[in-house]
């Protein structure tokens, strides 16, 4: 998303308070999620994020890394545990033939279509909202998306 100037009448404390109640509600939800996701694949969580990263497009290992928010090293281990499981490939940059490139294989896209098919139902949170409600809070959220 590109960077947008803060609106004249905009308010940061007002927009750090919504954006860690956002996360907060998000990233705290999301625990048993992950846990199916796991029990579903057999690999851990940080597999499939990497994978996911992955099948945006080949990338470096160091691309990877950035894009996962991992050290390279971490990257490094988590390809070579992927390779070995016929995950994802190494093939030489065609525009940089001192540096290779990881691809999502066949194999990847099913763990990865798998691991993503999980159910996630909404936290129970969301239930004590009402409907219109629900219907701001996803009209907003789809603004900020677009």
């Amino acid at each position: 998303m590109p960077y947008e100037p803060a609106a004249p009448d905009s308010d940061p404390e007002l927009g750090e308070e919504v954006w860690a109640l956002l996360t907060h509600a998000v990233a705290d939800s999301r625990d048993q999620w992950k846990r199916a996701v796991v029990d579903r694949t057999g690999m851990a969580f940080s597999r499939i994020r990497v994978l996911r990263r992955i099948a945006q497009g080949p990338m470096t290992v160091k691309d990877l890394a950035r894009a996962a928010a991992m050290d390279p090293p971490a990257a490094t281990v988590t390809v070579n545990d992927l390779e070995e499981r016929g995950l994802v490939v190494r093939e030489i940059d065609p525009g940089n033939r001192r540096s290779k490139l990881v691809s999502i294989t066949t194999a990847g896209q099913l763990v990865l279509a798998e691991a993503l098919a999980t159910p996630d139902p909404p936290p129970a949170a969301l239930a004590r909202l009402s409907p219109a409600e629900l219907r701001t809070l996803r009209d907003l959220l789809r603004r900020i998306e677009s």
